[in-house]
């Protein structure tokens, strides 16, 4: 086909940085558990016991996937990464495919490059070919990274490969989704909801023991068996399902019109709501997706920390690294432990409320605040809408977080008044969040162009969670971390004066944001 490799190259070159940050990611989850393994259990009786106690556990066995050889490094390394491997390596896809097809043709651009002397379906089968070279490049990334670890090649291998195809399958259904939608949007969410499908009916089957399991391509990937006695002929069903679906993405491409989809989209109301009528009520709706994904994420982690129950000691066994971890907090491990995996939950937490406090700058970025503040609407009011959703979805996220968390815990213990305690204890981290949050609006106040940075705290206080007591770092340094001021609920008392403390810079640094917005030009 005329083109394609021209088209193959621009793709390749235009996504390297976005290929290699999904390689590295995906490589550290598959091979970050295999340390993490290793580093928590010692000798082979604990690995033993926390296999019994995982193998029982139907949350756990709900999120990541069929119990299988929990007693060995390799095996733990499937349970725990498979699932979400494959998630991560379904959203790469999705993002590439939409990026090439849909997104190209929604803004003009591919129909001035059809004009030239290309193939028509040039530009699709390129984006086919980088998502399924994307897809090899992570495949073979956690292939080499486990072998060079030291595990069994076979089971490493059947892990890379099925990762592979599961890549190639999900990008054939993401090419066949832009066929269907008319916006890029609507291919996102209609691969999305594939995805999701996928892990929902692997989660029944999985836990109830039926076949629900096997019409879920993430079941499929599974069932290869990685490191418990590798079977390929799963890996059947993953070439079947891409090939299918990109012969389907080819048959209605040569039948649809050009900047349509075959699912018509359905015109939206002469008249906009009431909601619509107001800057809050327009943030609210933009940011809407967002709250509602990253409360359905943080809630079923937490269902997932607090399904542990009191049984940590197993969970844990006797690796020094996690005691330093988890055991920080305060003298009962249980306790402790809990305090720990709260303050991981408000962490994840705050990624929400940074990516909200950032949405301002993408909307001044993407050309849409002039016209709305060439109305009468003042741009600190607009401002400040958004930073009022930013707190709404904030407070949202936390509840589902110490909900999850709580929840999970009465699950299993039966200690129904835990409910209160850990969903109380997450709120006692808020100010933190809302630090952070400032700071990202601080930026987008001052130096919009390195709103960006506000994600390098983030990070940098997830490494004093997770490192600080284990490298030793200087108090001072600690001390840069929000959360370190804060008490660490349920294993300390609530401490109101931090808590104000800290809440009084929030609304300093956010207030200082909004002022800097109000005088500075846009964009």
């Amino acid at each position: 086909m005329t083109g394609t490799a021209t088209f193959l190259r621009t793709f390749l070159r235009r996504d390297r940085w976005m290929i290699f940050w999904f390689l590295v990611g995906t490589t550290v989850l598959y091979w970050s558990q295999a340390v993490s393994v290793d580093g928590l259990y010692t000798t082979q009786a604990e690995f033993d016991k926390a296999a019994a106690t995982m193998r029982d556990n139907t949350a756990f066995i709900a999120m990541a996937g069929p119990p299988r050889a929990l007693n060995t490094t390799g095996g733990q390394v499937t349970w725990q990464a498979a699932a979400f491997g494959a998630i991560v390596v379904g959203l790469m896809v999705m993002f590439l495919i939409g990026r090439h097809t849909r997104a190209e043709e929604e803004s003009g651009r591919e129909e001035l490059l059809r004009a030239a002397v290309v193939a028509r379906t040039a530009p699709m089968t390129a984006a086919l070919l980088t998502a399924m070279i994307a897809s090899a490049i992570v495949g073979a990334g956690v292939t080499g990274s486990l072998i060079a670890y030291g595990l069994p090649a076979a089971g490493s291998i059947s892990l890379g490969v099925g990762l592979f195809l599961f890549g190639c399958a999900l990008a054939a259904v993401a090419l066949l989704a832009a066929q269907l939608t008319s916006s890029t949007r609507a291919t996102y969410g209609l691969t999305g909801a594939v995805i999701g499908v996928a892990y929902g009916l692997r989660a029944i089957g999985d836990v109830s023991g039926g076949g629900l399991s096997w019409v879920s391509p993430i079941g499929w990937y599974q069932s290869m068996h990685a490191f418990s006695g590798e079977r390929w002929w799963p890996a059947v069903f993953l070439v079947v399902m891409a090939g299918l679906s990109g012969v389907a993405a080819y048959a209605v491409f040569d039948r649809r019109d050009y900047g349509a989809g075959v699912l018509a989209t359905r015109p939206g109301p002469d008249r906009a709501p009431a909601s619509l009528r107001t800057s809050l009520g327009l943030a609210w709706r933009l940011q809407r997706p967002s709250i509602v994904g990253w409360t359905l994420g943080v809630f079923l982690g937490g269902i997932g920390y607090g399904s542990i129950g009191d049984d940590v000691n197993s969970v844990m066994g006797d690796s020094q690294y996690s005691h330093d971890i988890f055991g920080a907090a305060g003298p009962n491990l249980v306790d402790s432990f809990y305090a720990v995996a709260v303050l991981m939950l408000v962490l994840i937490a705050s990624g929400f409320t940074v990516s909200s406090a950032l949405r301002p700058r993408a909307e001044e970025d993407a050309g849409r605040v002039e016209s709305l503040l060439a109305t009468a609407l003042p741009r600190r009011r607009w401002f400040l809408d958004h930073l009022a959703v930013t707190l709404t979805g904030t407070l949202l996220v936390m509840l589902a977080a110490g909900l999850g968390i709580g929840v999970g815990y009465a699950l299993v213990t039966g200690d129904g008044g835990a409910v209160g305690r850990l969903t109380g204890a997450t709120f006692a981290q808020l100010p933190g969040v809302l630090v952070l949050g400032g700071l990202a609006r601080l930026l987008t106040g001052f130096v919009p162009r390195w709103a960006i940075a506000a994600w390098l705290a983030v990070a940098f206080c997830v490494v004093v969670l997770l490192f600080g007591e284990v490298l030793r770092f200087p108090q001072w340094v600690v001390n840069v971390s929000p959360f370190s001021h804060l008490a660490s609920v349920p294993a300390d008392t609530m401490a109101w004066g931090p808590f104000v403390a800290v809440a009084a810079l929030a609304v300093a640094i956010s207030t200082a944001g909004v002022i800097g917005f109000g005088r500075r030009d846009i964009r």
